[in-house]
């Protein structure tokens, strides 16, 4: 069993933040509980190898299941995940501007979205998937995304620009002035708006929130002891009702509501999420 990010290699991670494996077994006659899985400053490409997961989109009212390969598109709202059986899921996390560089598709057209991979990507993302099927160890399933994301990164359609760098600094960096953020990316701050959203699938505030956001979930979760206040503060929150404003915008639940929800997800009763908030890569 397995929550855990790995590295890709150094000549991948101007596109690639990391690989994401996720491994967990369960009785046919217990099935877990679902995961509500919260918007986060990610868009990313989900293999699963064994049994695949359902995906129920609350704000849309929609789902999607039996996905074996998805591209997985900027979230802004919670989606519930139903997993079961012998699940994995390898998941590829792009950088910011990473996978708009790969496809030349303006990221805002795949938002909130989990469609079938080979509709933008080769059709060897099936042969991927089944490599990671027949792969022996986890090291190995990284070995098989990288080749794999070498060969996409060498018809990479798109030039890295300034705005890349600057959305990835953001994702550390996420309450610095806009403005500054336009300068230095050498664009005005039209363009600069513009070219963000093309690059992410959202503007630079929205992106801003997520990844401000994500932060304090984070925190709250590698420390529940901690207070809210606290952590609002540790995350550049102006006060308390701020993150609350946050945590209803992206996931329509309170703080404390939401994670108790969240105290249920799969993981947890493999004791794998404790771990994986202390050693987390993306």
């Amino acid at each position: 069993m397995i929550l855990k990010d790995f590295l890709p290699n150094p000549s991948l991670q101007a596109f690639v933040r990391c690989y994401r494996i996720v491994h967990m077994r369960f009785d046919s006659n217990d099935p877990p509980p679902f995961k509500p899985y919260t918007p986060r400053p990610e868009q990313c490409l989900a293999f699963y190898p064994h049994d695949r997961e359902r995906v129920d989109f609350t704000a849309q009212h929609k789902s999607a299941a039996n996905v074996s390969v998805a591209l997985v598109g900027q979230a802004l709202s919670v989606t519930n995940r139903f997993i079961h059986g012998h699940f994995m899921v390898v998941q590829i996390l792009f950088q910011p501007g990473g996978l708009y560089r790969l496809t030349g598709m303006p990221s805002c057209e795949i938002n909130d979205a989990y469609i079938e991979a080979d509709f933008v990507f080769p059709k060897e993302v099936h042969m991927v998937n089944e490599a990671f099927f027949f792969a022996k160890t986890y090291q190995e399933i990284v070995q098989i995304a990288d080749g794999f994301m070498e060969r996409l990164v060498r018809k990479s359609v798109k030039e890295s620009h300034p705005i890349d760098q600057v959305c990835q600094w953001m994702l550390s960096n996420p309450t610095v002035s806009l403005d500054n953020l336009a300068k230095k990316s050498f664009l005005s701050s039209k363009q600069f708006e513009r070219k963000f959203q093309e690059r992410t699938g959202v503007n630079p505030k929205t992106f801003s929130r997520l990844v401000r956001f994500d932060k304090a979930f984070r925190e709250k979760n590698q420390n529940p002891h901690r207070d809210w206040q606290t952590i609002a503060f540790d995350c550049n929150y102006y006060d308390y009702q701020h993150l609350v404003r946050d945590y209803k915008d992206f996931t329509g639940l309170k703080p404390t509501d939401f994670h108790q929800l969240e105290s249920h997800a799969p993981e947890r009763r493999f004791g794998l999420a404790e771990h994986y908030y202390e050693t987390q890569l993306g």
